[in-house]
């Protein structure tokens, strides 16, 4: 039975050295002290400024290695690099958590009819230089994926550029790196139905891929208006005509590291 406010009358779990060290490490490569693509110091200075055994040490490397924090250099130039997070990574374990919970292509594109064209909505409403940045930028990105139009996997690709700079630039930090990792997971499925599609000869034809386009710039005209809630629509309309051709939507979520 539990004690008066909810003590169990068990002590807590005091944490071994290694976790202390790894959470130390932690807490400078988050905190940007330790920057991505650094080497972490000499094992032997790190045993010193610690005060820890070198097996210590060395399991506290394996567990932010496990973390997706460090990678392991082999060879003559080995050593523990520092991987900081990114919306990558994170939507790589969100698509292996996705996988092992069977989810459906479905179910990530019904996720994404909710927050992406709420990104769409956030970048309409920017002010000033940053919202004009976006404009020029996704304005770009609609002619590049013009040019594309006649090709195949090409023109996927350069669509979920569109895609991915509208969540990217929608001003939220926490919406984008949520809505990022999702999109990733997305983008990973469209790849590999796109590149099955080009391999059979039964891609879209020039007619779907130019009303993508145009859905594209609809999109952009209404966010260079100023007009949120008709940038949402025009997403959410977008997403609803486009992504059902993404093969079987009741097919589970399957990420390849490759992918993302």
């Amino acid at each position: 039975m539990s004690k008066p406010n909810g003590h169990t009358g068990i002590p807590p779990r005091v944490p071994r050295m290694a976790e202390l060290v790894a959470a130390q490490l932690r807490k400078r490569i988050i905190g940007g002290d330790l920057h991505d693509g650094d080497e972490l110091p000499r094992e032997a200075d790190l045993v010193e400024e610690f005060s820890v055994s070198r097996p210590s040490l060395r399991e506290a490397v394996r567990i932010l290695e496990t973390e997706g924090l460090l990678r392991i250099r082999r060879g003559k130039l080995g050593g523990a690099v520092v991987q900081a997070p990114t919306s990558e990574s994170a939507a790589y374990h969100l698509g292996l958590t996705l996988q092992s919970r069977a989810a459906t292509v479905a179910d990530v594109a019904a996720a994404r009819e909710i927050l992406e064209p709420m990104c769409a909505g956030l970048v309409a409403g920017l002010v000033g230089p940053a919202r004009q940045d976006a404009i020029d930028t996704l304005d770009a990105l609609v002619d590049d994926n013009t040019v594309e139009i006649g090709k195949s996997y090409e023109f996927t690709s350069c669509a979920l550029q569109f895609h991915k700079a509208i969540v990217e630039l929608c001003g939220n930090t926490s919406i984008s790196i949520v809505t990022s990792a999702l999109e990733s997971v997305w983008s990973s499925q469209e790849r590999q139905w796109a590149v099955r599609r080009s391999a059979g000869g039964n891609y879209p034809d020039a007619r779907y891929q130019r009303g993508v386009v145009k859905a594209h710039r609809r999109v952009v005209s209404l966010i260079a208006a100023g007009d949120a809630l008709g940038a949402i629509e025009a997403m959410r309309e977008h997403l609803q005509k486009s992504q059902p051709y993404v093969g079987d939507q009741g097919a589970s979520v399957e990420v390849l590291e490759s992918d993302i």
